[in-house]
């Protein structure tokens, strides 16, 4: 009866012993397979973040951002001078539309280079130093066209508008074939269209005069 109880409890212990071996290796399977798929995890979720990160803008949308918000400053400048000194009121409505249209673009390509980390050109950057640069007036066709009323206002402003609106599109087509920023090259597309036809627009305005 001894031994058989003896028996018994060895078997009991061979049992529990290897119950408790299978769930150590269970747990280590599990502890392994999870801290295996963790790493793999890691690896592969990080550079995917960062790719994502960085695929989300690029070098042109910040030279796009950085280049269109002084050149929007100085299209809202002269735009502002048509009130008091355009004699056409189709020149006066499309210096409002000018006005309308990009206020509201200089809000969102500042609001951008914010968020990548970037410089938002100082309102003073806009001195008429970039001129010759997509478009921008120098300070003395700035100063001839403060100076200007009547219609002489009407065919300066329109001529130099021509001239802004053209560098405002190539700079738009840059940032639509390099850009990698989706929002900055869906404005490029709608600086394209709408400035596009604003050219036409005052082509037509100049050809009546």
């Amino acid at each position: 009866m001894t031994r058989k109880r003896s028996l018994v409890r060895r078997s009991a212990a061979v049992a529990t012993a290897g119950a408790a071996a299978l769930v150590l290796a269970a747990c280590g399977g599990d502890g392994d397979g999870s801290a295996g798929h963790g790493d793999h995890n890691a690896p592969a979720s990080s550079p995917a973040s960062a790719s994502a990160s960085q695929g989300q803008h690029n070098a042109a949308d910040v030279a796009f951002a950085k280049g269109m918000i002084p050149h929007h400053r100085q299209a809202v400048e002269m735009a502002g001078l048509a009130p008091d000194r355009a004699r056409s009121a189709e020149v006066r409505q499309l210096a409002a539309d000018i006005k309308k249209a990009q206020d509201p673009e200089i809000k969102t390509l500042s609001g951008w280079l914010t968020s990548w980390g970037e410089e938002v050109p100082a309102e003073g950057a806009m001195d008429h130093s970039s001129h010759g640069m997509g478009g921008m007036m120098t300070a003395e066709e700035m100063s001839r066209l403060e100076d200007a009323s009547g219609k002489a206002f009407d065919t300066a402003f329109t001529e130099m508008m021509i001239k802004h609106h053209e560098g405002a599109v190539e700079m738009a087509r840059t940032e639509q074939s390099d850009g990698a920023h989706g929002p900055a090259r869906k404005m490029a597309g709608e600086i394209i269209t709408s400035q596009s036809a604003e050219i036409e627009q005052m082509s037509q305005l100049l050809g009546e005069d």
